[in-house]
């Protein structure tokens, strides 16, 4: 069916992709909706398109090259065409309304329904213009025996290739073929979507009477940053240039397109995903009854409605839910029962589908409803612009705040790297800051909510354990080889967990900006995309540069990470808030986020730490002796591990707990404590080259009470062998020698929760061994403690002075810690002290740092990022 047409069908709703007026007229912002009405490559902006334009707005005090050198040259090598025949244009809607006034053509035909200013650009030229319908019945191809019953000499064709809106592809040898049989016609081909389909192919100018139009801002996903080209054979090319402005493409769009043509890695990411994204939705827009979806070769789909709405009913829905979609009456060739819509990320392809589903009132089992996915719990998720920002204090914050509000919430963190660990009643071991933060949220632990743990045993390597279970010890080469194993894992614990619960709070690891690791991270912005957190960004103001920080941190995220943040949060400040207000506005204009809550310098915070690196920044300070109090020396090892275990005595009234570095530091205390390591051979070598050693053995001959839990308590034995080389090259060490033990160490690791009664005060205790030694010698009544189940653990001297054991968390029992405290206090000669209550103390500062993040932190709009 063929017309000739001097006006048309002008729809006030024109193109597609304008968010901005209709954000304007429903009083909303851009950033609200979803837009499918624009066809624009679903990956977003290339990952360093906010770097290059950074770097480059520097020039932007000088022209642009008017010749556009370099740009040409990356064209025609990408292009494999002549340089010559490149021009540069700012948008290709520029060169296509500049053609109808240098073709010099009689008639120009235009296949319809296609991109509506292919009519709009010729009729206003005056030129008659044919029609050429496509068929419905024949999936919008074009009958090449129509076309070869209608072009005649003289003619202009103009053709979308892949055909925008119906998405049809018309392959180049064809196109070729026809040029060549009417060598007298013009052939304006419009690659806009050209490469969705092929890698940097084009038409134009490979003969004389082919001109094509190029577009590098739907694939490149820069429709503001307006960039394309025109390859056009004489006379044409010399006819534009006279008629094109000097300077019509900026500088920024220059650099950016340049840049582009050279990203092979992002090209082939995007026709890769694009295919299997296209595909994904096809599939589940075909069980939708009352739809009809067109196969498509480009990144947009074709949709007839068969029943219930019109394209306007279906938009007014859509757009209630912020989904804009493309209303198709105003192309001609279709009426009020089609759509367009733009294939977009997986997340947002879904929210679209499901939609859909409830429009048309889908079947309940078809497949596409199988495959969507079950709603999860709200989430959130801290990331910081430095490891201790506070991220894991701020995540129990928030738990004990949703649990008082009354939500079931559970933390969750998908990779720890600590040294202070715990042993769940089923005997796994996960990280303690997840521990406290279920504390939080008043739920057991459980290793869901710290799916993968590493446990530093060398400089270059760890212990990775998986689920709660040790894998193996790895190095830096090899965890990464492993991580996509480990994302998985940490994928379907989060899955579980989501299952069980209202709201997740999620905990990232360091910054998700650290350059150096991003390529490796699965735990800050991958797995925030996973579970569909938002983000708050965490700084510390206590080291100084916070808002350079968060403002650096955001330049280095991609746009899709961008806009996973809500919003900062500065922490540790001491002073007037009032005096941020500037720095927080600048924060705002540099990144269109808000400072959400200042929480103040916390001190005395009596709950259990995460990893060591409290003890080397101060957390725990060595506090002036007082004479009233008993005085107790900690070791403090360079590879300590669950130094939680002096957390109870810490807080404890009547007692000054001192971490010691150094021999001379040691003084006359009470008590010694041996901690925990993760390395014993290592730090036993640590005690004896810095001499404690030596002062520790003179301590314990003067009635010094010496304590070893867990390496410590290897390290108090005679001898600590490693034949499988667990811990060092070393087959057998030489301990302290104060207890008549010694210590193998054995390939499986020993996981328990443990129940018993210590044999000299026969108080309860209650614990967790992580270790794999094995300590032999002694007699049981020597030991230290008796377990229900009729083990034993431990060993002390014949004065009992000196003693040592397996048994993590046995200071956190408040009669036996009470005990303890008053038997060093006697020995010192001063007064018992009351006992005291860690389990409630912990839940107290619980409380007290919920408050306090309600004082400071708007709430009602955190709740309202979280869409609860």
């Amino acid at each position: 069916m063929t017309k000739t047409i001097g006006t048309g069908n002008n729809m006030s709703f024109g193109h597609g992709g304008n968010i901005h007026k209709i954000a304007h007229s429903t009083k909303g912002s851009p950033g609200e909706f979803i837009d499918f009405s624009a066809n624009i490559n679903p990956l977003g902006l290339p990952s360093w398109a906010r770097t290059l334009i950074n770097r480059e707005l520097e020039t932007v005090v000088h022209y642009p090259d008017p010749e556009y050198n370099e740009l040409k040259t990356a064209i025609a090598a990408s292009y494999k065409c002549d340089r010559d025949v490149v021009v540069p244009v700012n948008g290709t809607s520029e060169l296509l309304y500049m053609l109808p006034r240098v073709l010099n053509i009689k008639r120009i035909i235009i296949p319809v329904p296609s991109y509506i200013d292919y009519l709009k650009s010729f009729r206003s030229h005056s030129q008659e213009v044919i029609e050429l319908t496509l068929l419905e019945d024949d999936n919008f191809n074009l009958d090449e025996k129509k076309l070869n019953g209608l072009i005649r000499e003289g003619d202009g064709l103009v053709l979308g290739n892949p055909s925008n809106p119906t998405g049809t592809y018309i392959p180049d040898e064809i196109i070729l073929e026809w040029a060549h049989r009417f060598p007298k016609c013009v052939f304006i081909i419009d690659e806009a979507f050209k490469e969705f389909v092929t890698s940097f192919k084009s038409l134009g100018a490979r003969l004389p009477n082919i001109i094509s139009l190029n577009s590098l801002t739907k694939f490149f996903s820069v429709p503001g940053l307006r960039i394309g080209f025109g390859l056009l054979p004489e006379p044409f090319l010399s006819r534009i240039k006279e008629r094109l402005p000097e300077w019509n493409v900026n500088s920024l769009a220059q650099s950016f397109a340049i840049k582009a043509l050279h990203d092979e890695t992002y090209c082939k990411r995007t026709r890769v995903n694009c295919q299997e994204l296209r595909s994904q939705l096809i599939s589940r827009l075909d069980y939708i009854e009352g739809l009809k979806v067109y196969q498509s070769s480009a990144n947009y789909l074709l949709i007839k409605i068969l029943h219930t709405h019109t394209d306007q009913t279906l938009y007014d829905f859509l757009l209630s839910h912020k989904i804009i979609v493309r209303r198709c009456s105003n192309y001609q060739g279709l009426d009020h029962s089609f759509v367009r819509i733009a294939v977009r990320t997986e997340e947002e392809n879904d929210q679209l589908v499901r939609l859909l589903e409830k429009a048309f009132s889908s079947r309940e089992k078809s497949v596409g409803s199988s495959l969507k996915k079950r709603p999860r719990a709200r989430s959130l998720m801290f990331q910081g612009t430095s490891s201790n920002a506070g991220k894991s204090l701020l995540t129990a914050g928030l738990c004990r705040i949703l649990q008082q509000d009354g939500y079931r919430v559970a933390p969750f963190k998908a990779q720890n790297m600590s040294l202070n660990s715990f042993v769940t009643r089923d005997g796994k071991e996960m990280g303690r800051a997840q521990v406290v933060q279920a504390r939080a949220s008043r739920i057991e632990p459980d290793c869901l909510m710290n799916p993968i743990l590493l446990k530093p045993n060398s400089d270059t390597g760890s212990q990775v354990i998986v689920h709660g279970i040790p894998v193996g010890n790895m190095n830096v080469a090899q965890y990464h080889a492993y991580k996509e194993k480990a994302f998985s894992c940490a994928k379907k614990a989060y899955d579980k967990l989501s299952r069980d619960y209202d709201c997740i709070v999620l905990e990232g690891a360091g910054s998700p900006g650290e350059v150096n690791l991003r390529k490796h991270d699965f735990v800050n912005m991958p797995m925030a995309a996973y579970a569909d957190a938002p983000v708050l960004l965490v700084g510390d103001i206590d080291r100084g540069g916070v808002y350079a920080a968060l403002a650096g941190t955001m330049d280095v995220l991609n746009e899709p990470e961008r806009k996973r943040v809500a919003g900062f949060l500065i922490n540790k400040f001491r002073g007037d808030q009032s005096l941020l207000e500037d720095a927080h506005r600048f924060l705002f204009d540099h990144s269109g986020r808000e400072v959400l809550g200042v929480i103040p310098y916390l001190d005395n915070l009596a709950i259990p730490q995460e990893d060591s690196v409290v003890l080397h920044e101060g957390f725990y300070q060595n506090r002036p002796a007082d004479s009233n109090e008993v005085d107790i020396a900690v070791i403090l090892l360079p590879h300590v591990s669950n130094f939680t275990d002096i957390d109870a005595l810490y807080f404890e009234d009547g007692v000054n707990v001192r971490f010691v570095k150094d021999r001379f530091e040691l003084g006359n205390p009470a008590a010694v404590i041996l901690p925990g390591s993760k390395n014993v051979a290592a730090d036993l070598e640590f005690i004896k080259n810095r001499k404690f050693a030596d002062e520790i053995i003179h301590l314990a001959t003067q009635g010094c009470t010496i304590v070893g839990i867990c390496g410590g308590y290897q390290m108090l034995g005679t001898v600590l062998r490693d034949p499988h080389k667990i811990e060092s090259t070393e087959d057998e060490q030489e301990g302290l020698g104060l207890l008549e033990v010694h210590t193998t160490l054995g390939e499986r690791k020993i996981l328990q929760r443990k129940y018993g009664r210590h044999t000299v005060s026969g108080l309860p205790l209650v614990g967790y061994e992580i270790h794999h030694g094995v300590s032999e010698g002694g007699a049981l009544e020597n030991g230290v403690v008796l377990f229900d189940d009729g083990s034993w653990c431990g060993c002390r001297n014949q004065q009992g002075n000196v003693w040592g054991c397996y048994l993590h968390g046995l200071f956190d029992e408040d009669q036996f810690r009470n005990w303890f405290i008053n038997e060093l206090r006697a020995k010192s000669g001063l007064s018992p002290i009351k006992p005291g209550k860690n389990g409630s103390h912990i839940d107290q500062n619980l409380d007290r740092l919920a408050e306090i993040i309600r004082s400071n932190c708007n709430i009602d709009q955190l709740y309202n990022v979280m869409k609860l």
